[in-house]
């Protein structure tokens, strides 16, 4: 037997469930007594509000980062570019991650050296062992999705703040488990969701906070990406664990890229917060129709030529409880072009991202170089879109501050176009000057539950589902998040 194949194997049995016979496990959308129970249950009072929590400033942020595959390979490479950042320790499950992970440091001329060997973590326990160190203070986790959870958890009971990539948690048991140990340790719990970071997104949120769209009522955000060839690739994913949440789950499976930008300009959690779900999904055809094929050539995927996929398209309808409404879709099968949509609607205009930028506002004054216009300006509706001129206006008003300091060393950094710098540095300065984190761990839990929820509904004919209160009724005095400079 391969080794890629006892990885699978081993994987596959923890995570998504092969049963003794060979067949798959039905996975969490059948499971629905036990999504309702944990909406149920009573999780206790608030030890301590998070949101705008203050934790004390450290100076140089010391770093651990466990996972160093597609995302902690990107992350090693943009921490060590940030002031006030160290990185102290690496970990992964594979050593020979862990030794790329050095060697990219040292060749960089520009990075601190690289860790200790001492400092060097992998196996199983490995990351265990590095959140158990005296010398760290973040913990930076980028491990496969069923690790997010335990690894925070385990970092802030060890007196460490935890950043975790998405989902932070993938069921309801977990995101509550996220809160209550961030209250309990006052460490924080960040979702590292890097759109929220992206340049037109953080445009749209200082629109917002200063009404350019008025009251926004209604939002859109997606996933919208073809994964097939990366997802059945055996040299993807490690152990084909995202490949394993494709097989096993009906739902949403990846709600926060869309879904956090949107969630940030409506003030959930911070003045509003979500009220309930209803969830769809089409059938599969393009997943299931895969398997069969690699599996007619490769006995590795015959397991995974035994049962239907998750749908096609997911869509989620969520409903606030200011009377706010949010559409997520997730595709990563259907061969369109990549969107996360990233719609903002209000009173008095909208914005929308993909499949291009196109802004519209209502009673917007705009400098035109139209010499029959007297004043040099015109007011415009939005029953259409803003032209090319208008759109640099805009543009250039409303850029955030951030992004206006930082984004052109963001963007040599690197990351997604440099929103995932942005999304670092801004972390750090938090964490160094004893600020309130962007992304506490109430967003974590109420981003993040959208995938469990989105199960249930589907599996109970798109019935609606209650969202919890993460934050215990906090939500009603939080305040927004700022427009930082």
């Amino acid at each position: 037997m391969t080794t890629q194949r006892r990885n699978f194997l081993k994987t596959a049995a923890l995570g998504a469930g092969i049963v003794a016979s060979g067949a798959m496990a039905t996975g969490g959308c059948d499971k629905k007594s036990e999504i309702k129970a944990q909406v149920a249950k009573n999780p206790g009072p608030q030890k301590r509000n998070m949101c705008g929590f203050r934790a004390e400033p450290i100076p140089t942020v010391r770093v651990g980062i466990v996972g160093l595959g597609m995302r902690g390979g990107g992350a090693v490479g943009r921490l060590s570019k940030i002031p006030g950042c160290k990185i102290v320790a690496l970990c992964d499950l594979r050593p020979e991650k862990v030794k790329n992970a050095v060697a990219r440091l040292n060749k960089d001329a520009k990075s601190p050296p690289a860790p200790k060997s001492s400092a060097l973590y992998s196996g199983e326990e490995g990351w265990k062992a590095m959140c158990e160190r005296d010398d760290l203070d973040l913990i930076y986790i980028c491990t496969p999705w069923r690790w997010h959870t335990p690894m925070a958890v385990y970092a802030m009971k060890n007196g460490k703040h935890a950043a975790t990539e998405v989902p932070a948690a993938t069921t309801i048991d977990e995101a509550w488990e996220l809160v209550n140990t961030s209250e309990a340790t006052g460490k924080h719990c960040v979702i590292l969701e890097n759109c929220c970071y992206d340049f037109f997104e953080m445009m749209t949120l200082n629109m917002a906070r200063q009404g350019a769209f008025g009251d926004v009522m209604y939002g859109e955000g997606a996933y919208i990406h073809q994964l097939v060839g990366l997802n059945f690739s055996q040299k993807g994913y490690q152990g084909m664990w995202r490949l394993n949440q494709n097989f096993t789950k009906d739902g949403n499976l990846y709600p926060t890229h869309g879904f956090g930008p949107v969630a940030q300009i409506m003030n959930i959690n911070r003045g509003d917060r979500l009220d309930f779900i209803s969830s769809q999904s089409t059938a599969d055809v393009t997943m299931f129709e895969e398997a069969k094929k690699r599996a007619a050539k490769d006995a590795f995927y015959k397991p995974y030529a035994k049962n239907q996929y998750r749908g096609q398209m997911n869509n989620t309808m969520v409903k606030t409880k200011n009377g706010k409404s949010i559409l997520i879709q997730h595709d990563v099968s259907s061969p369109r072009p990549y969107s996360r949509i990233h719609l903002v609607s209000g009173t008095k205009g909208i914005a929308r991202k993909w499949p291009s930028q196109k802004i519209a506002l209502s009673g917007h004054k705009f400098e035109t170089q139209d010499d029959a216009t007297r004043g040099g300006t015109k007011i415009v509706s939005a029953h259409r879109w803003l032209d090319p001129n208008q759109m640099k206006q805009i543009k250039a008003q409303f850029e955030h501050p951030l992004t206006k300091k930082i984004g052109k060393w963001a963007r040599s950094v690197g990351g997604h176009g440099g929103m995932d710098t942005i999304m670092d540095y801004r972390l750090i300065h938090c964490l160094r000057n004893g600020q309130p984190v962007d992304m506490d761990c109430y967003d974590a839990a109420a981003w993040s539950c959208i995938m469990p929820l989105s199960e249930w509904s589907v599996a109970n004919r798109s019935n609606s589902i209650d969202v919890p209160d993460f934050t215990r009724g906090a939500w009603r005095k939080n305040i927004p998040l700022a427009i930082v400079q």
